[in-house]
């Protein structure tokens, strides 16, 4: 069986805690730490005047090659440490230079949007029996 695709989560969302442990995710931030010893990583971000860092854990994708100050995407599953803070266990960690950022939160605050839309309009649709063409 594969594992999910992982849905869009912005990294503030998941310092935040909005996010579910065990829960399958993609996100994005700068790279500020790395150690090889240990297979640890940290991504950061700023938003809305505040600075978010998120630990990844990197066994899964090692040998890594980290360039400290650079984007990286991240995909893998939420853990907690103790003191519950969110950490994510990478199995894809591919450098996000010349990736437009603004553009793709832009591009994922629209699909969640659209996918709101759909749902609500299923709903409906479930609820009343009919289906508007």
């Amino acid at each position: 069986m594969l594992p999910k695709p992982g849905v869009f989560h912005f990294l503030w969302e998941i310092c935040s805690g909005a996010v579910d442990e065990g829960s399958t995710v993609r996100t994005f931030g700068r790279l500020t730490n790395y150690d090889a010893r240990i297979s640890e990583a940290a991504l950061s971000v700023h938003h809305n005047s505040n600075d978010y860092r998120l630990q990844v854990l990197t066994s899964l994708v090692e040998p890594f090659e980290a360039r400290i100050g650079t984007e990286y995407m991240a995909l893998g599953e939420m853990e907690s440490t103790t003191g519950n803070v969110p950490v994510i266990q990478a199995r894809l960690l591919i450098d996000a230079d010349g990736v437009d950022l603004p553009l793709l939160e832009h591009a994922v605050q629209e699909q969640r949007k659209y996918f709101q839309q759909r749902d609500r309009s299923a709903l409906e649709t479930k609820r009343t029996g009919r289906r508007d063409v």
